[in-house]
């Protein structure tokens, strides 16, 4: 499937997920800031790998986590990623292809950078620590922009973590630039509160003069406008971009666009086992509901529904057909 509208194209680190159990006293030895995400090299990863306990291998990265919630709702798709041409490369590039995302990057040559892994250890409070190498996925630049892909969607989704890396920056606004030109929009995830300390004055820039759709939780957002008040920083992004959906874990999200102000509850139905991708879900959700039509409020609910199916099970990746759970509700 190489042709026909994509309802949202994801552009983001390619990584392969591994999770694990561990307890505090872990993460103190490790010296490991706890909810944090933090960008490690090969030596440390191959080192904390082999401190973990046993984990679970699985296709991630926090655009692809998004863009399989996006699938398993029904939503036509496609990723783009670096990986190398490896094995959890290919594990990669066939889990996308599985659900029936398009899925055309090019592969690193074998003798490149492997590809991209997060260590991610999730707490008995449900909380995950992440440290990323991010390897091949530091390999993406605008020539892995695929302009006619992009004007196919009717959403280019980017995550913040590709503002680490110079050439991701690059490939971001060249996408950005084609979508707008092609009368589709853009939307920005701002992934973790110290992403957002490393890069916040050209992400101000970019929520206010690129980004139509805007996501953030609670500390993201705060921190973007450095004010220690959620209101506060309401009301400051509404005037920004054209959505705003932020989202406050048990209190739910708020959508805000110009005038409107949605407030929409969190389901909080089940158990809560693994906070890993619950914001990448809940943009799964919004999008999909923001694309085919409906209305902040009900896209919003969508979100929720997704994110608390992610996170009453371990990793990122849906285990149940979302569609059907949309279908119920």
């Amino acid at each position: 499937m190489t042709d026909g509208l994509l309802d949202v194209v994801g552009i983001g680190n390619a990584l392969v997920d591994v999770l694990s159990h561990a307890e505090e006293d872990f993460l103190v030895k490790e010296d490991l800031v706890k909810g944090s995400m933090t960008l490690i090299e090969a030596d440390r990863a191959e080192s904390l790998y082999g401190a973990m306990g046993p984990g679970v291998e699985m296709s991630g990265g926090s655009a692809g986590n998004t863009m399989a919630g996006l699938a398993s709702l029904g939503s036509k798709g496609g990723y783009v990623g670096k990986v190398r041409d490896d094995q959890l490369g290919r594990v990669f590039a066939h889990d996308l292809k599985a659900m029936g995302l398009e899925f055309t990057t090019k592969m690193e040559a074998e003798d490149g950078e492997p590809t991209g892994r997060c260590l991610i250890l999730v707490t008995p409070d449900a909380e995950r620590t992440m440290n990323t190498y991010l390897g091949a996925a530091t390999m993406l630049t605008p020539d892995d922009i695929d302009e006619d892909q992009i004007a196919r969607a009717k959403v280019t989704y980017m995550e913040g973590y590709l503002w680490d890396r110079e050439g991701a920056k690059e490939a971001f606004r060249k996408a950005a630039r084609v979508a707008h030109d092609a009368g589709q929009k853009v939307s920005l995830s701002l992934s973790d509160s110290f992403c957002v300390d490393r890069w916040r004055d050209e992400f101000l820039d970019l929520a206010e003069h690129q980004v139509d759709i805007l996501f953030a939780n609670e500390d993201e957002i705060k921190s973007l406008y450095q004010v220690d008040d959620f209101d506060q920083a309401l009301q400051h992004v509404r005037g920004h971009c054209e959505v705003a959906a932020l989202t406050r874990s048990e209190k739910g999200a708020v959508i805000v666009s110009g005038d409107e102000v949605h407030i929409v509850d969190a389901d909080t139905a089940g158990r809560v086992v693994d906070t890993t991708g619950a914001g990448d879900l809940f943009a799964s959700g919004f999008l999909h509901g923001f694309t085919q039509g409906m209305d902040l409020h009900r896209s919003g609910q969508i979100g929720a529904l997704a994110a608390a199916e992610i996170i009453s099970h371990f990793g990122a990746r849906p285990e149940t057909v979302l569609s059907k759970l949309v279908m119920e509700s």
